[in-house]
């Protein structure tokens, strides 16, 4: 199986910015995708953005216009830029890869250990 491993997170003020980032060798060369979510402490998880193996993307009503998903090939990587940062964004934020279009079938479910986000005001 595939191991995503999460960096980036921590605490932000209101306004702020954080990058998180999923490497996951084997990403790049297996065609996956990835999709991220989050879940809020006392809430279920919620889908945020995804990014397939053509690098389309797609984002919540919640985070467009403020997140951004980037890829770097080379390091088998996703890169989640957050930007304009609200106390409702705090959750932890896991990913996900996922087979995608015409992706190896080693690329389902595999999921990133989380990683905590806290904004404050």
């Amino acid at each position: 199986r595939l191991q995503p491993v999460q960096s980036g997170g921590g605490s932000v003020q209101t306004g702020g910015s954080l990058r998180l980032s999923c490497t996951v060798p084997g990403f790049t060369s297996l065609k996956c995708g990835m999709t991220w979510h989050r879940q809020a402490t006392g809430q279920g998880r919620e889908w945020i953005s995804s990014i397939n193996s053509d690098d389309s993307t797609g984002y919540a009503d919640s985070v467009v216009g403020r997140f951004t998903l980037s890829k770097d090939r080379a390091k088998d990587t996703v890169y989640l830029q957050m930007d304009n940062l609200k106390p409702a964004d705090t959750a932890i934020y896991s990913c996900l890869t996922t087979r995608g279009y015409g992706g190896n079938s080693q690329c389902d479910d595999n999921w990133g250990q989380g990683t905590q986000v806290t904004v404050f005001s």
